[in-house]
């Protein structure tokens, strides 16, 4: 099963971007390649079970559901139910680790997927260069005044 994995210091405390990144429903506030996050069926965004409906810059929608939120840990793991890409048990977690020599964070976004042997080197690149990159670096600016 491919792996992927992404990382990136934000220039901010772990507490404060814990705060953002365990909002479940609200990754379109920082993540640049999603236009709308919606949680469905009125569930609360810190709740396990909640299923959020993400619009893409693209136009296509990706359906995800939240499978563990761990507040000591400050980690995340969500499910892609449903999506235009050819995945199979895509599970993915988000992890944040205080830095603490400069009170700063070290974000983590993880990724375990299965695919056809094929298409495994482009979804790779997909989600790691084009999804969690920039996604880290939207998180990070989310935090630099004048830069979000």
């Amino acid at each position: 099963m491919p792996e992927v994995l992404a990382s990136a210091v934000v220039p901010a405390d772990p507490d404060g971007v814990w705060r953002v990144v365990r909002d479940f429903g609200g990754i379109a506030d920082w993540h640049p390649g999603i236009d709308r996050s919606v949680l469905e069926g009125g569930a609360a965004t810190d709740q396990v079970g909640a299923i959020r409906s993400l619009g893409l810059g693209d136009g296509s929608t990706v359906i995800e559901l939240l499978v563990g939120l761990d507040d000591t840990a400050r980690a995340l793991t969500y499910e892609i139910v449903e999506s235009p890409f050819p995945v199979r048990l895509y599970r993915s977690t988000i992890r944040v680790v205080p830095i603490t020599t400069t009170g700063e964070s070290f974000v983590e976004w993880s990724l375990v997927f299965d695919c056809d042997a094929a298409d495994a080197d482009r979804l790779i690149e997909l989600f790691g260069g084009g999804v969690f990159t920039p996604g880290l670096e939207g998180l990070s600016s989310h935090f630099v005044p004048g830069t979000s």
